[in-house]
């Protein structure tokens, strides 16, 4: 069983930057598509962007193209999410997750594990 470990998420001003981490357990993650979901209070879980095995295809959101940008280090089983230009919207739980297969999903039956969740709060 692989397990997402997300860090790296606070508060942080509008306009400020934030680079979450989501590490896997396992090699297994090399050959898997990785994704970032969001969840405010009462709000669906939201889709934010996703990346392949290799890094060399990626899909966003459309509330944060241009602002968010995903990668991987396979090396490390490590997938990021760089967060620029944060806005109060951006606030919410956010979800790193596994997916089923190699190449870029954006939903969520998509995906087969999920991480724990860390908070972003964006606010001043």
């Amino acid at each position: 069983q692989v397990q997402l470990v997300e860090s790296g998420g606070g508060l942080v001003q509008p306009g400020g930057s934030l680079r979450l981490s989501c590490v896997a357990s396992r090699a297994v993650f090399g050959i898997s598509a990785m994704g970032w979901f969001r969840q405010a209070p009462d709000k669906e879980r939201e889709f934010v962007a996703s990346i392949d095995w290799s890094g060399g295809s990626t899909r966003y959101g459309d509330s944060v193209k241009g602002r968010f940008a995903i990668s991987r280090n396979n090396a490390v089983n490590t997938v990021y999410l760089q967060m620029n230009n944060l806005i109060p919207e951006d606030t919410a739980v956010y979800y790193c997750a596994k997916g089923k297969s190699s190449v870029v999903v954006t939903t969520p039956p998509g995906f087969d594990t999920w991480g724990q969740g860390t908070q972003v709060t964006v606010s001043s």
